[in-house]
């Protein structure tokens, strides 16, 4: 086995009724003042809020509830938020809600805790992040992970650029994970979920190590787990066990366990990223949308790491026939995406006519100006990525 370092400390609380249990748990990890953030009125009108902030006020703490977060969380909303968590004198922030709500808490932590640097340095790296505030979840969206993971993405809204920051200091120290609060969600918010889950498994199994056995099982064991309930839970949300696995997949495939001894490449997020930030459109969307055309882009560097998939998640037969069984194998994630209603090129993600212009664009955001080369499984360039969103164009 490759050698790897893993680090996962939050606490895990999963099952019914363990939304109950936050205030002992912030209080538990320090909290006396917490800076509630959430996105929308249902938080409210459903009566998790009023759950929430109940238990909170049952330990003896106080708290500051504030929501708007939108997809695509936007730097203007977490930096207002930072204000009043200082003002507040906020010592954990607490999210409830998604991994945009959660994306914002850790943007908030770190600028309460950071006072004198605006937090979006730390997004761009002008500013390297040396302390936050502890951060706690109840999570009520299963897609991007961030309840586990070492990540955080933030939108700059004015100039259209879409940034992801990782580090260890903004992994929550407790999640709290029931899945009948994913009870309400919308067919499509559930089905971004499912691609986003999937998706952070694939950016770490197609990478140019993949000689760690175990970690290629438990990553495909995540996929198959995805791939087998992700229908069901889109069809029918109420379905606990559905709901249940695809949680609790959702978490395990964003905090590096599927990807240990590996690389990790990222390059359709990073491609993802740039649509997101230009049209701001559904990150999960845009994923399913650039997938494909990646995968038949570098299908060479590897294509018996694309048949294996085709085997391994998607049951498969081997033809003996590396390449065919390789397209088939991405045929079958084609289908998969679109057997959930999800886009497989830009076109189906309701942007209209993307012009070889924004295309150019895209590539120039992707390549930061030209600036830098992306990929571990293949590092691509700018007219690399070009090709892919033209590719992509159908």
């Amino acid at each position: 086995m490759e050698r790897f370092d893993f680090y996962s400390p939050t606490k895990i609380l999963f099952g019914k009724g363990r939304e109950e249990e936050v205030g002992a748990q912030a209080k538990a990890f320090g909290g006396t003042r917490v800076l509630v953030v959430y996105g929308g009125k249902s938080a409210r009108e459903s009566g998790l809020l009023n759950r929430v902030e109940d238990s909170l006020a049952a330990a003896g703490l106080e708290y500051l509830s504030l929501g708007g977060v939108q997809p695509n969380p936007r730097l203007s909303l977490a930096r207002e938020m930072v204000q009043k968590g200082i003002a507040f004198g906020a010592d954990m922030v607490l999210a409830v809600g998604g991994g945009s709500v959660i994306d914002t808490a850790k943007g908030a932590a770190h600028g309460i805790a950071n006072p004198e640097t605006d937090i979006w340095d730390f997004w761009m790296g002008k500013a390297k992040l040396t302390k936050t505030l502890p951060i706690g979840v109840v999570l009520t969206i299963s897609a991007a992970g961030s309840e586990l993971s070492d990540s955080a993405v933030l939108t700059d809204e004015m100039h259209h650029a879409k940034r992801g920051l990782n580090t260890d200091l903004q992994r929550p120290c407790f999640a709290i994970m029931n899945p009948e609060l994913t009870f309400t969600l919308p067919k499509y918010q559930v089905a971004c979920g499912v691609v986003d889950m999937l998706m952070h498994t694939l950016e770490r199994y197609f990478n140019p190590v993949t000689c760690n056995f175990l970690t290629d099982e438990i990553a495909e064991s995540v996929m198959r787990t995805v791939v087998h309930y992700g229908p069901t839970a889109v069809a029918d949300s109420h379905n606990y066990q559905a709901m249940s696995e695809i949680m609790w997949a959702s978490s395990l495939s964003h905090n590096n366990l599927t990807g240990l001894g590996n690389v990790k490449d990222f390059t359709c997020h990073q491609l993802g990223h740039e649509i997101g930030g230009m049209f701001d459109v559904a990150h999960g969307a845009t994923l399913s949308a650039v997938w494909c055309s990646w995968a038949r882009y570098c299908l060479s560097v590897n294509p018996g790491r694309f048949a294996r998939l085709g085997e391994k998640v998607f049951g498969l037969a081997p033809t003996g026939e590396i390449y065919a069984d390789a397209n088939a194998a991405i045929d079958a994630a084609e289908s998969f995406f679109a057997s959930l209603d999800m886009p497989t090129c830009l076109e189906d993600l309701g942007i209209g006519a993307v012009t070889e212009e924004i295309l150019e664009q895209l590539a120039d955001g992707f390549t930061r100006g030209r600036t830098r080369t992306f990929g571990q499984f293949k590092n691509l360039d700018y007219d690399d990525a070009l090709t892919i969103y033209s590719m992509a164009n159908r």
